[in-house]
């Protein structure tokens, strides 16, 4: 015998219900959850970054002060200029420096101080040139220095021969020429050409 249609729908109807129910929760349990991970931190803190090895501080874009040259014991003198000025040797120190001894009456220094005057300026800021005057009166030694244009060059009042003694001079025209690390590369005569050389040669050093 066939069962009647009519039972057959009433007695599934309460199962179909059940069924879509739950397919329900299923749904609004999935929208809450989102694609969050169980281990999230709590809202409104950023998660935590994943770890890596730590990126070295970048190098600082300012360069320090650079540190004053050591002073060697050959530019440890003081003295006073022709024009009365204190001079202080030891803020020559960590440049090539070229001491000329001369006196006022002295023929090779008269010719030896065009080329002076000349390469004095040029080279003032890299390889200084300081003379140092004796064996004579000031007054013939700031003649001689307005003869020949030299003011413009430190020149040390020496009548007294203490810088003569120390450097060991005995007589004009000698050239001493300290190079940076403060030693004495060269103590003697010098014409105008060689002169001139010499510094050259120490300014591009």
């Amino acid at each position: 015998m066939r069962k009647p249609i009519g039972r057959t729908a009433a007695a599934y109807a309460p199962r179909a219900a059940i069924v879509g129910a739950l397919v329900a929760a299923l749904l609004a349990t999935a929208s809450c959850t989102g694609t969050v991970p169980p281990d999230a931190t709590a809202a409104g803190t950023a998660p935590a970054p994943t770890s890596s090895p730590a990126s070295p501080a970048a190098p600082s874009t300012g360069s320090p002060s650079a540190a004053p040259a050591p002073v060697p014991d050959t530019l440890r003198f003081t003295g006073t200029t022709l024009t009365g000025s204190a001079f202080d040797a030891t803020r020559l120190a960590g440049r090539p420096v070229v001491l000329w001894f001369w006196a006022p009456w002295c023929a090779t220094c008269a010719s030896q101080a065009w080329t002076v005057a000349e390469i004095a300026p040029r080279y003032r800021e890299t390889v200084p040139i300081v003379g140092v005057a004796g064996l004579g009166e000031q007054r013939d030694m700031k003649n001689f220095v307005s003869e020949f244009d030299l003011g413009d060059m430190p020149q040390i009042d020496d009548r007294k021969g203490t810088l003569w003694k120390r450097f060991t001079v005995t007589e004009q025209s000698i050239f001493v020429i300290i190079d940076r690390d403060g030693t004495v590369v060269h103590q003697g005569f010098l014409d105008g050409e060689s002169l001139s050389a010499r510094v050259a040669a120490l300014a591009g050093a």
